[in-house]
């Protein structure tokens, strides 16, 4: 069993800090594992993506500022031409040559040919009435006074410019898109932020990770060493068979744990390396461990209890929220006032009978408008609109006090986290001090044959708990740290994105 055992746990050993020649492994430190997230992370990236949305959307809209010009084009063809009437319906009824305009001529040239039918009765020559000549115009003239207008081809081409001169509405409106720029490049920096946290938080877990695994292996390491000194005193009939069962016992029991802190270091890994963007095939490892972060375990815990929120992100965009909320109601406010604008157009229009491009004759317009409009009366969907928006800033107002609770009291529980793992992490270093101490003292025991591999195993145990609890005393720090880093807006500048030093 013994000869089974050693190559299998030497097997089962991470090759994390010496690598062979040749090797690609990414070994990386905590500010280049950051750098990478903040380049390379899809939340990041999406968030950049977002400002960059806002920005062009801001810059569209300064388009309503300027002269917006269209082209438009009509050609229609007259099925049935309009007709139209001229006189009145009194005239039409009264006159004895018909309605509409030739009643109302006929009535008015009735006596005028009386008198020329009397002047020719006189002098005897025949009276011969005058027939006028025949017109387009008298042909479309039908027999109930109607008279056809217009050409059956009409074809008309413009070119329109428009844009406002006085609209308050709008100006507000403009300035409202420049702080929904804001807002998104806010909402970056809280995803920037909320990357960096996760990258501390799975290369502390890689470093947790590798630590229990040296403590584990450890164990393991004294486990073999043990059973083989057991085996040795058994073949010199030093020990009994009850404790050489004992030390393969451990052994065995040594190498699950093993096995489960290695796997634990992969996963930690791979955690890692999503977090940052990487591929997950990608082999990476982490620099220094976790005791480098014990020698800087302190913190002023006073000052982080008064430690100001201005730089929280959460609070800012709680703020810029209200501030576009107020520009808003006055947005909404400047609906009452008037507006002018001014529009200038220039029009071709022609028409004709006949579908002969060449003989159409263009006739050009245009015209300048300056329109005031005036709103008077909307039924009150203004008024209303004010007063949801008002309820929507007094819910925002609620929201931030809520929320700077809430954010009080995760500094509190950060910081009380902190004190209790460096207390944690003193007791923890001067328990290990004693459990090694007393290992050794059982070990050598245990050679001379004065104690027992009970006792030996016991002062082993008690010995890893107290690593691993130093362990998880650093571990809780820096964790606890980083989200309180987080909270307060802290690790990184806003324009260069790289680690405050």
């Amino acid at each position: 069993m013994l000869a089974l055992l050693v190559p299998l746990a030497a097997q089962a050993q991470y090759k994390g800090e010496e690598r062979p020649a040749g090797d690609t492994t990414l070994v990386l430190t905590l500010e280049d594992a950051v750098k990478i997230a903040l380049s390379e992370n899809v939340s990041v990236k999406v968030a950049d993506m977002e400002v960059e949305r806002t920005k062009y959307a801001q810059r569209g809209s300064y388009g309503q500022l300027f002269p917006q010009i269209s082209a438009s084009g009509m050609f229609s063809y007259a099925i049935q031409k309009q007709k139209v009437y001229f006189g009145s319906d009194s005239e039409e009824e009264g006159s004895g040559g018909g309605g509409g305009m030739a009643g109302m001529m006929a009535g008015m040239m009735d006596p005028i040919m009386y008198y020329i039918e009397q002047l020719y009765a006189y002098t005897g020559a025949p009276f011969v009435p005058y027939v006028p000549p025949t017109t387009p115009e008298t042909e479309q003239q039908s027999g109930d006074g109607a008279i056809e207008m217009g050409r059956r081809n009409q074809v008309s081409l413009g070119l329109s410019a428009s844009m406002p001169v006085v609209n308050f509405q709008l100006w507000e409106s403009l300035r409202l898109t420049g702080d929904q720029v804001e807002l998104a490049v806010e909402q970056a920096r809280e995803s920037r932020l909320g990357t960096v946290t996760s990258v501390k938080q799975a290369y502390y877990s890689v470093l947790l990770a590798k630590a229990s695994y040296d403590v584990y292996n450890a164990v393991y390491e004294n486990a073999v060493e043990n059973c083989k000194l057991t085996e040795m005193r058994f073949n010199a009939q030093k020990a009994t068979e009850m404790d050489r069962s004992r030390a393969l016992a451990s052994v065995a029991a040594a190498i699950p744990n093993l096995y489960n802190a290695e796997n634990s270091i992969y996963l930690a890994l791979w955690q890692l390396k999503a977090v940052m963007g990487l591929d997950l095939d990608r082999a990476i490892d982490v620099a220094g461990s976790l005791e480098d972060y014990a020698q800087h375990m302190f913190y002023d815990i006073n000052e982080g209890e008064e430690a100001s929120l201005e730089r929280n992100s959460q609070l800012r965009q709680l703020a810029k929220q209200a501030e576009m909320l107020a520009k808003q109601i006055r947005m909404q406010q400047y609906a009452y006032l008037p507006t002018l604008s001014m529009q200038v157009s220039y029009n071709y229009y022609t028409q004709s009978d006949k579908f002969n491009l060449a003989q159409w004759k263009w006739l050009p317009s245009s015209t300048l408008a300056l329109s005031l409009s005036i709103p008077i009366f909307s039924g009150g969907q203004r008024y209303h609109a004010i007063k949801q928006t008002r309820v929507q800033a007094d819910e925002l107002d609620l929201q931030r006090v809520n929320a700077e609770r809430q954010l009080r009291i995760g500094i509190r529980q950060s910081l009380s986290t902190m004190e209790t793992s460096m207390r944690s992490y003193d007791a923890a270093r001067d328990a290990i001090k004693s459990a090694e101490k007393a290992y050794d003292v059982a070990a050598k025991s245990y050679q001379v044959g004065r104690s027992t591999l009970t006792d030996l195993n016991n002062t082993e145990l008690t010995l890893t708990q107290t690593k691993l609890q130093a362990l998880q005393a650093v571990y809780n720090f820096v964790n606890a740290k980083a989200g309180l880093e987080q909270t307060l807006g802290y690790d990184f500048t806003d324009e260069t994105a790289t680690l405050e030093k």
